[in-house]
């Protein structure tokens, strides 16, 4: 599925039309897309690899997307995480419920309610290897050049 019928599908609220975002307010599916869209291109930006964003929504009512990347070293992680949070909270207007980092950051999680972000180190991603524990979750497809609607244009 591409994005502009995924996106089709989100405003039709597939699974849900609303889900409680970590500002408070109410979130459409097509509003967690943009944040997972702008999750993974701003990754791509910040040197970012093999990102995946996995639509969850028909798999936990949890939250709506995975966004799934690899770093190179523990600092670029960093430096992705921060830019994420940047992109999101400062631009986007969003906030993130939590964030955890495991082994010396090896593996970074932002949580923005409906979207959770992990940030990986090669062996970590391998280690727990995400898109395989949640192999039924449809990938979306996006690049950096993708321009996700806002729900209010759809």
């Amino acid at each position: 599925m591409n994005t502009t019928e995924l996106m089709t599908e989100a405003t039709k609220g597939s699974r849900v039309t609303e889900s409680q975002s970590s500002t408070g307010k109410r979130t459409t599916p097509a509003t967690s897309l943009e944040l997972a869209i702008a999750s993974a291109q701003t990754a791509q930006a910040n040197n970012g690899r093999d990102i995946v964003i996995l639509d969850m929504r028909n798999v936990t009512a949890l939250f709506d997307y995975f966004v799934i990347a690899t770093g190179t070293s523990q600092r670029q992680i960093s430096a992705m995480s921060d830019e994420i949070q940047f992109k999101l909270e400062k631009e986007l207007n969003d906030k993130r419920y939590s964030n955890h980092s495991v082994d010396r950051s090896n593996w970074i999680v932002l949580d923005y309610g409906t979207v959770v972000i992990h940030l990986f180190d090669e062996e970590s991603r391998q280690f727990y290897s995400l898109e395989a524990l949640w192999g039924d979750s449809p990938r979306v497809e996006w690049d950096v050049s993708t321009k996700p609607q806002s729900p209010e244009n759809t």
